[in-house]
């Protein structure tokens, strides 16, 4: 029975979700427009399935989202950083750095969800990832020591996301 419910359902969260934000972006809740939303949520998990071969395992997803609220608050934050040293330190003075996070996370998706934090804080953007996938490449706009900033990558992303993709 669960083989067949993974078979129409290979992403369960993914369909849920299709279907919600399928429905809010019709402004209009009606019974037809949930019943197309959960059709959707269901035929594109399922037709896309094959580029899912390992799904996440162990995922914890109260944890996550105390995650995207950290992250959340750490954007408005970094927005008024920036904003700061755009407004405040001319170009001359600026000190911006190439800075090397090494890299505990070995899934893929671990790393992605990694990645997209650091390129969404603004004032950082991560740039590559090393060939052998254990070390980013990350720049900073204006830093006066770039090994705390690698630091705090490590201890404020890295090791909660560890916990998380266990």
């Amino acid at each position: 029975m669960a083989r067949a419910f993974y078979w129409l359902l290979p992403h369960p969260l993914l369909t849920l979700l299709l279907a919600v934000v399928w429905t809010l972006l019709q402004n209009e809740f009606s019974a037809g427009m949930i019943v197309f939303g959960v059709i959707l949520g269901i035929i594109i998990p399922w037709g896309t399935s094959v580029w899912w071969p390992d799904t996440p395992k162990g995922f914890r997803l109260g944890k996550m989202t105390t995650y995207s609220i950290m992250v959340l608050w750490d954007i408005v934050v970094a927005n008024v950083q920036v904003a700061w040293i755009v407004l405040s330190v001319p170009n001359s003075k600026l000190k911006p750095a190439w800075i090397v996070v090494p890299l505990e996370l070995r899934q893929p998706e671990a790393i992605t969800v990694l990645a997209g934090t650091i390129t969404l804080t603004p004032g950082t953007v991560s740039a590559d990832l090393s060939e052998h996938g254990n070390s980013l490449l990350v720049h900073v706009l204006h830093t006066d020591d770039p090994d705390a900033v690698r630091d705090d990558i490590i201890s404020r992303y890295q090791n909660r996301l560890k916990e998380f993709f266990k």
